[in-house]
């Protein structure tokens, strides 16, 4: 499992640096943020639920089912939209209301 952190999208705030329980996550020179061993990302997607810029990109592997696609995700007021884009440029969303799913 591994991430992309796209260092042109990154704004720098830190906020991947924070949550990564893996401690993966440092940041260069400029502020912008950068995985070091992106083999060693544990797949907890963390990362991704805290950049609001969309900046990081989660690989969907043959291993998750994903072919060679990625996962991205946006945080919008209680909701959590998931775009799983393939391969070939399709993009799929999937919202979750946080609100509604931490009731259980």
């Amino acid at each position: 499992m591994s991430i992309h952190i796209d260092k042109e999208k990154c704004i720098g705030c830190g906020k991947c640096i924070i949550v990564c329980p893996g401690s993966l996550i440092y940041q260069d020179n400029n502020g912008k943020a950068f995985i070091k061993y992106p083999k060693d990302c544990w797949g907890c997607t963390a990362c991704l639920k805290q950049c609001s810029v969309q900046a990081i990109k989660y690989y969907l592997g043959l291993d998750m089912g994903g072919g060679g696609g990625y996962l991205t995700i946006k945080k919008e007021a209680e909701y959590l939209d998931w775009y799983i884009t393939t391969k070939e440029g399709k993009t799929k969303k999937i919202r979750i209301n946080s609100k509604e799913a931490n009731k259980y």
